[in-house]
């Protein structure tokens, strides 16, 4: 499978993008020397490779859930611009 110039062109457009002729010709060879390097990974005998879903395992890095006292409803109000009693107002948004 080889990238054709009309297939760039094709992409171009898709993405709403404008290439020059010569942009054009350049993203042609690169996207074909991806596809070759890819074929050359397609033909690697993996079968005696383990499935890995990541290959570094990180170690646990989430806290514990902790219960902590929040801040009094009055200081989290104080610099609100408009409230009505524990709440913030906001304009309506939806007609």
């Amino acid at each position: 499978m080889s990238v054709t110039i009309n297939d760039v062109k094709k992409i171009a457009s898709l993405a709403y993008l404008e290439f020059t002729p010569e942009e054009t010709e350049r993203y042609c060879g690169q996207l074909n020397q991806i596809l070759q390097y890819v074929e050359k990974l397609n033909q690697l005998d993996t079968s005696n490779v383990d499935i890995t879903y990541h290959p570094i395992t990180y170690p646990d890095v989430f806290r514990e859930d902790e219960v902590e006292p929040s801040l009094p409803v009055d200081q989290a109000l104080r610099n609100t611009p408009d409230k009505d009693w524990q709440y913030i107002v906001v304009p309506k948004v939806v007609g």
